[in-house]
């Protein structure tokens, strides 16, 4: 892992010696189930094309059932192009192989390919009006076990995948709401499967609004966010809900605000506070985040 590591950051900064601008963040994620700490840079290879590499720690506080003894290593490699009336963004990923504290369980991993696909639909500059439409589709394949409902369990490779179509719409640069669906499908099927014991964020396949790992088999989710923007200053305030469905766990809620703003001239914050909670208020999780962010 440390040479595959080494690798990716000897390629990164030599992109980045002849890049226009870098954007370097940390961030950290903090519940009573889970620490996570995650740390990134952005290059800006030319006018429309942006390249980085991100990398997560995560550390499961409550091992059993589900969780993992070992911390969960992932890294991403997010390429963004922009052109005229389409962003693409492509985000391929992989979790380094994690030991199971059972030894019947075998060391689970993951890698998939997230993509997103942004049109621009309205740019109106007179009156500050913009609508953008979005579609993503994504796919991962797990080493993991498998759960059914006769009490059998598996270890295999198990794939999925999940489609996201939403809006983005922007009120004279002042106001900003983003509406979106996701969908879940199990090419190896989804009849009788109890649970998946996997180290992937499903998030990696789809963005909710929420800051919970979410390693649930999901059917769907549905999420809203409202921004209210202050561009001169930098800064923002925004409010987020989300709703899923699971094949492998109650339905949840998803409630989250957060403040953006300019600490310094080239320095950047984000901090937000995240309430989960079923649907029969059984499990409830309260979720802090905060992110530096530096340009250069």
């Amino acid at each position: 892992m440390k040479k595959l590591l080494f690798i990716l950051l000897s390629v990164f900064a030599l992109s980045a010696a002849h890049a226009r601008t870098v954007d370097v963040s940390a961030a950290y994620t903090g519940a009573s189930h889970f620490d996570q700490v995650e740390a990134g840079a952005t290059v800006a290879l030319s006018l429309n094309a942006l390249a980085g590499v991100d990398a997560k720690y995560v550390k499961d506080k409550h091992v059993q059932p589900d969780g993992f003894k070992n911390p969960i290593y992932s890294v991403y490699l997010p390429v963004h192009l922009d052109f005229e009336l389409l962003k693409i963004n492509l985000t391929p990923f992989y979790y380094f192989k994690n030991k199971s504290e059972d030894n019947p369980y075998q060391d689970a991993s993951a890698f998939g390919l997230k993509t997103l696909f942004v049109m621009n639909l309205q740019e109106d500059t007179v009156n500050d009006l913009y609508t953008n439409a979005f579609i993503g589709a994504s796919f991962a394949r797990q080493k993991g076990t498998v759960f059914f409902d006769e009490g059998d369990a598996s270890d295999e490779y198990y794939s999925q995948a999940a489609y996201t179509l939403g809006f983005y719409k922007d009120f004279f640069r002042t106001f900003g709401f983003e509406a979106s669906a996701t969908a879940f499908h199990y090419p190896d099927g989804i009849t009788g499967v109890t649970g998946l014991r996997s180290v992937m964020n499903q998030q990696d396949l789809a963005d909710a609004q929420t800051l919970d790992i979410t390693r649930d088999l999901g059917k769907y989710t549905l999420n809203a966010r409202l921004t209210r923007m202050w561009p001169d200053q930098g800064s923002t305030i925004y409010l987020g809900y989300a709703f899923g469905e699971y094949h492998t766990a109650d339905p949840q809620h998803s409630f989250m605000i957060g403040n953006s703003f300019i600490l310094a001239q080239r320095l950047a914050v984000d901090m937000a506070y995240n309430h989960v909670r079923t649907t029969h208020d059984e499990n409830k999780r309260d979720i802090f985040y905060v992110r530096l962010g530096v340009s250069f």
